[in-house]
């Protein structure tokens, strides 16, 4: 039986350091910087949705199924992993933020390895150096867990997580694959790296 792994992109934040900009629709390169994720991670899904809580259309516009998160109110990525895990029927849902252009092209494959390997509930995405708590391959049945912590007023995921059986998958091999656009200096720096 193979499994279907499903993909949430989160694009639902504030982006403060954009300068309020939805960093979703920054262009990087001629074109929006979510458009660099989905071309990662399409080949390694089955569906990707989009966790968006604005401009609702302009991400609808590029095909996939785009939802906001259940608790209104900007509560972080784990409302929004919450609601993506409510809209699937996957057996593992792969999580990704919308400003990380570089994601590896293996990601799903050495993730759900690790899991498998070690009986894990999920896995979690590290550079080598540290841990990136919104790159994860999860259970849906998690779900519950997940949405007790958050109704508990709970925020951090790597707190969330080290409740669960969860793995570490190090990508030090590909030390740039999380390399995220906070900033308008660092999508300057990050296109003439892509542009070398």
């Amino acid at each position: 039986m193979s499994l279907r792994i499903d993909a949430v992109i989160l694009a639902g934040g504030m982006a403060r350091r954009m300068g309020g900009n939805d960093k979703g629709l920054v262009e990087l390169l001629d074109k929006p910087m979510i458009e660099h994720a989905i071309d990662r991670i399409k080949p390694q899904v089955k569906e990707i949705m989009i966790n968006a809580n604005r401009n609702q259309s302009r991400y609808a516009d590029l095909g996939y199924p785009v939802f906001s998160d259940e608790d209104s109110g900007y509560l972080g990525p784990l409302a929004g992993m919450i609601t993506a895990m409510g809209q699937t029927q996957a057996d593992y849902l792969l999580v990704v933020p919308c400003d990380c252009p570089l994601l590896p092209l293996d990601l799903v494959e050495r993730m759900l390895t690790k899991i498998q390997s070690e009986g894990a509930e999920l896995a979690v995405a590290s550079d080598g150096k540290r841990e990136q708590p919104v790159v994860l391959l999860l259970k849906p049945s998690l779900r519950d867990s997940m949405k007790a912590f958050l109704d508990g007023g709970e925020r951090k995921i790597d707190f969330w997580y080290a409740k669960h059986h969860c793995v570490v998958t190090e990508f030090s091999d590909q030390p740039n694959a999380f390399i995220n656009v906070n900033t308008p200096e660092q999508k300057q720096q990050l296109a003439e790296a892509i542009a070398k």
